[in-house]
């Protein structure tokens, strides 16, 4: 059986972590414009910027997902991180949007450090066309 105190360092220390991954997603943020993106599956990722990434953030991991039809697989990508601002039209390849008439998309975004693991997420919504 844990001592009280064992039990309460535990618990700050969860507790901490916690806050800690909480304070660090909440920073991170991300926006995208559809810029070049050509109609019904461009390759080509839009552009891209970012504010707020983590220290030890080694790989963002993207996603895109309809909203209007979340069952589509648009997929995403992977791109090693170096600490840049923005990211050019092409940065990653995926399916991209080719809706029958205007859909909202979400991109979203993965802080990854080095083992793997998220230390941060944001994302962003746009309509297309």
């Amino acid at each position: 059986m844990l001592s009280r105190e064992v039990v309460l360092r535990l618990v700050l220390a969860f507790g901490f972590a916690v806050a800690m991954t909480t304070a660090a997603s909440a920073d991170m943020s991300m926006n995208f414009e559809w810029g070049p993106t050509v109609k019904c599956f461009d390759p080509k990722s839009p552009p891209i910027t970012l504010s707020g990434v983590p220290a030890g953030t080694k790989t963002l991991a993207f996603k895109m997902v309809d909203t209007d039809a979340p069952d589509f697989k648009h997929g995403g990508g992977t791109v090693v991180f170096g600490g840049q601002k923005t990211l050019p039209y092409g940065a990653f390849s995926y399916r991209g949007p080719c809706p029958p008439r205007p859909h909202m998309y979400e991109i979203s975004v993965k802080a990854l450090d080095g083992s793997g693991k998220t230390i941060a997420t944001a994302k962003a919504r746009r309509r297309f066309p």
